[in-house]
């Protein structure tokens, strides 16, 4: 097994005793619902970082995950154990995981050599180039995708396209594979492509996985300059929404057909988005989750410092297309009525 692989089986027997892993090396923090909360990973006390204690084993939700709404960071729980002991050589990472799960001492296997990445692997260029060739999402595996997640207002969606072989590898030792996926075009304000972000999908010969993603283990990335941009539906002027995930904010515009969107992509760069020089009200849509919570927080403190009047938008679920999936059109639009403003009503929501 490769030290990569080892890692990888490390970090999953950590994730079975995600509790038990908190209360040794991030005892400074507690229990809230399926989450631990921790100010960050160094042990500090605080609320900032969450460690997710149940879920799958990989995948969107996976135990033993956790994220750092202050900062972006996010990793695993041997990134706990070696930030909170500050440890720095790999085997001694290593070492104190199995001390913690009492495992006996493998034999050591000889590391491979990691192979160059190209010099503009991941840059705003690279990001450019990838969302060039790809192709308009009329017909193709991401307009299915949407539709099985409830979305059918597919107009304005410029920002997205499509790609049927785009490139995916696993780890940096890892064979690349190639997979259909939504590519999201992440803009400045100005409208300029500072980055992408992918959503890996099922090719349509292969049996649903469910959520019509690809069968990976981590089927969204993203690349270039993400920090403070967005993937935009729609210019914004004096009034906008402001959210996390793609599939969210494509949700609500099933009810707000003409009202501009942002998705920021994670909490962290909700919470860091730029504002439209000509803004004065902002809609934050909010996940329902601790993230979710901090990135609302933060993005009131500096709506309020801009003079920009920020509202939330809450859903009954865990996300708004999770709303839109589970209930139907009419409810979602009910219960979005009563949080837009009563001008706002009539100028963004269809009928």
């Amino acid at each position: 097994m490769t030290m990569a692989g080892y890692a990888g089986e490390l970090a999953h027997r950590l994730a079975r005793e995600a509790e038990a892993v908190c209360r040794c090396y991030l005892s400074n923090g507690r229990r809230e619902g399926r989450y631990w909360l921790v100010g960050d990973i160094k042990n500090t006390p605080g609320r900032s970082m969450f460690v997710r204690l149940s879920g799958p084993e990989s995948g969107k939700g996976a135990a033993g995950k956790w994220t750092d709404a202050a900062t972006g960071e996010h990793g695993d729980l041997l990134d706990v154990i070696r930030q909170s002991l500050g440890l720095v050589d790999f085997h001694d990472i290593v070492d104190e995981a199995r001390r913690f799960l009492s495992l006996p001492r493998p034999k050591p296997d000889p590391e491979p050599k990691p192979r160059p990445a190209s010099a503009s692997a991941g840059s705003p260029e690279s990001a450019r180039r990838l969302f060039a060739m790809s192709q308009p999402i009329a017909g193709t595996v991401v307009e299915t995708y949407l539709r099985t997640r409830g979305i059918t207002a597919l107009h304005g969606t410029g920002a997205l396209r499509f790609h049927p072989r785009c490139y995916y590898r696993p780890d940096r030792y890892a064979a690349t594979e190639t997979w259909p996926a939504m590519i999201a075009a992440v803009t400045d304000c100005d409208g300029r492509i500072t980055g992408a972000h992918r959503t890996y999908l099922a090719p349509s010969w292969l049996a649903p996985t469910g959520d019509g993603k690809a069968p990976i283990d981590t089927p969204r990335r993203a690349m270039g300059h993400l920090l403070g941009n967005a993937v935009r539906f729609g210019a914004a002027h004096d009034v906008a929404a402001a959210g996390e995930g793609i599939e969210t904010m494509l949700s609500l515009r099933c009810v707000m057909p003409s009202m501009p969107m942002m998705a920021a992509l994670s909490a962290a760069h909700l919470t860091a988005i730029l504002f439209p020089v000509t803004l004065r009200r902002l809609y934050v849509v909010r996940d329902n989750d601790p993230a979710g919570d901090g990135a609302m927080a933060g993005l009131f403190d500096r709506a309020r410092m801009a003079r920009i009047d920020a509202v939330a938008l809450s859903p009954h679920g865990d996300d708004f297309n999770e709303d839109l999936r589970r209930l139907s059109v009419d409810a979602l639009r009910a219960a979005l009525r009563v949080q837009l403003a009563p001008e706002d009503v009539a100028r963004f929501m269809s009928l």
